[in-house]
């Protein structure tokens, strides 16, 4: 694939298209997200570095995502009403998407043909594949997919995607790469 994402719009909860070239100039991290799942708790995290960075160009894109294991859910409104309540999100919350297989939202079709696999240990991955196998839970089927909730993409000032996260990496754990993206704080 070629471009950038600019390219896309996605849809918000209220059914509104959200032209991601409105985004030009700020860095994102693009996750998809699941309220019912092990990884939920990072909503923690995210909303610290959304509230650490917005002032200096940073925005997250939360897509839920009830892919895996039906962890996700309830109407785009009730996803939204419990993060808030409970994690305290401000960031964007978009309607309700899947990231694989032949319904997968073009979005996160660019995103896996960018950066077609994180950077996470091989023990992180096969740990996460071995747990989800004895569960029953179906993980990804073809090369580049989402392995479960919570893969982070993070994109630089002008549309590249830069690098991709497994699921157990936490949102802290990236707070340095997105301080590098965004450059020193203005004084």
């Amino acid at each position: 694939m070629s471009g950038t994402i600019y390219d896309f719009s996605a849809r918000r909860r209220d059914g509104s298209a959200l032209e991601l070239a409105s985004l030009k100039g700020k860095a994102l991290l693009i996750v998809n997200t699941a309220t019912g799942c092990g990884f939920t708790p990072q909503y923690e995290g995210l909303e610290k570095l959304y509230g650490k960075y917005r002032d200096r160009g940073f925005e997250i894109l939360d897509f839920p995502c009830d892919q895996f294991g039906h962890q996700a859910p309830g109407s785009d409104d009730e996803i939204h009403s419990f993060c808030a309540l409970k994690y305290n999100t401000s960031f964007d919350q978009l309607a309700k998407v899947e990231v694989n297989g032949p319904g997968a939202d073009p979005i996160f079709r660019f995103l896996k043909a960018e950066r077609p696999k994180d950077d996470a240990p091989e023990a992180a991955v096969a740990g996460l594949r071995a747990l989800l196998s004895k569960s029953g839970m179906p993980t990804a089927s073809e090369p580049g997919d989402v392995e479960w909730n919570f893969t982070k993409f993070l994109v630089d000032r002008e549309g590249n995607v830069v690098r991709r996260f497994h699921p157990t990496t936490a949102p802290e754990e990236i707070d340095a790469e997105i301080a590098a993206l965004l450059g020193p704080a203005a004084p």
